[in-house]
């Protein structure tokens, strides 16, 4: 009797066993099933399937007097300053450019995952009208009525982080302060320990990973928005902190120029993707979950860095 009584436990266990695995298998398959047909109801749209619906008001041009054109000996880097976010840097870098300060210096270091900096080597190089102290603008008040299209994820570096006129930027609600981020192909003013040590006779721009240590550690006055495969590629220098060691291993900096100063028939026509508008809400939440039929597990989550700015030739 004891026997027969294992061998019967033994087989309801068995069989619950199995049962459980059928009921988990019709689990999964219907889940599946639940999961393809919302991705039939709901086709996912991938950000170039968004910006080719994209009308011509969701675009904005450049403003030609906030735009910089580095020219280097293999072509021209695009930047556009954010005098929102640092004032008194942006009015002091259009100073130096048309004083010509920056033309021929040159590119005095390449850090590998970093940045790429341009500055005089000889540090000799005398300002005109150019201020040589500037207050630090690491943040700056939240102008009234400032557009700030936020994340809806946690950000580890700003208690709210998100966009301004096409600028990835952190924001402090309680504070009532904001500051542009270290994103790649960030332009900022480089420093030295003193707080009003940056004027912007040397700056930066980030080539890497994003260093977002240096937020609101230093002032962050613009984005390149082309040309960053010109910089991206120069040889890394050896000297500590990615520095050359020798002036034959330096880039010349062919000049600076602002955009507004330059003939309209040469200037590089380029418009950014508007981050006041429904269709940025549409790339955000393609980039949070990316699908199509690569795409397995949609990650419900992106990175501030991680959310590109289009930028495109000025449609005609």
């Amino acid at each position: 009797m004891k026997k027969n009584a294992i061998r019967a436990a033994q087989f309801c266990l068995a069989a619950g066993v199995a049962g459980m695995l059928i009921s988990g298998a019709v689990q999964a398959a219907d889940a599946g099933k639940t999961v393809n047909a919302e991705k039939a109801a709901k086709p996912y749209q991938s950000v170039g399937d968004i910006l080719k619906a994209s009308q011509p008001g969701d675009w904005r041009p450049l403003n030609p007097e906030n735009t910089l054109y580095l020219e280097l000996e293999k072509g021209r880097v695009v930047i556009e300053l954010a005098p929102e976010f640092a004032p008194a840097h942006a009015d002091n870098i259009r100073t130096l450019v048309r004083e010509g300060y920056y033309d021929g210096l040159a590119i005095v270091r390449s850090h590998e995952n970093y940045v790429v900096q341009w500055a005089d080597p000889d540090e000799k190089r005398e300002l005109k009208k150019a201020k040589s102290k500037l207050p630090p603008e690491f943040t700056v008040p939240v102008p009234a009525g400032q557009v700030f299209s936020a994340l809806p994820d946690r950000d580890g570096f700003a208690p709210q982080a998100g966009h301004v006129n096409g600028f990835a930027a952190g924001r402090d609600p309680k504070s009532q302060q904001t500051w542009l981020a270290h994103c790649y192909g960030a332009v900022g003013v480089a420093r030295g320990n003193e707080l009003d040590s940056g004027s912007g006779t040397s700056l930066y721009v980030v080539i890497g990973h994003a260093p977002r240590q240096l937020d609101r550690n230093i002032a962050v006055v613009g984005r390149v928005m082309k040309g960053m495969e010109l910089l991206t590629t120069l040889p890394r220098g050896s000297g500590a902190l990615g520095f050359y060691e020798k002036a034959e291993e330096r880039t010349p900096v062919k000049a600076i120029r602002i955009a507004a100063d330059v003939l309209e028939a040469e200037r590089s026509a380029l418009e950014v993707i508007r981050t006041d508008v429904p269709v940025f809400g549409r790339i955000k939440d393609a980039l949070r979950n990316r699908g199509g039929d690569w795409y397995k597990v949609p990650a419900g989550y992106v990175d501030l860095c991680n959310v590109a700015i289009p930028v495109r030739a000025k449609q005609p």
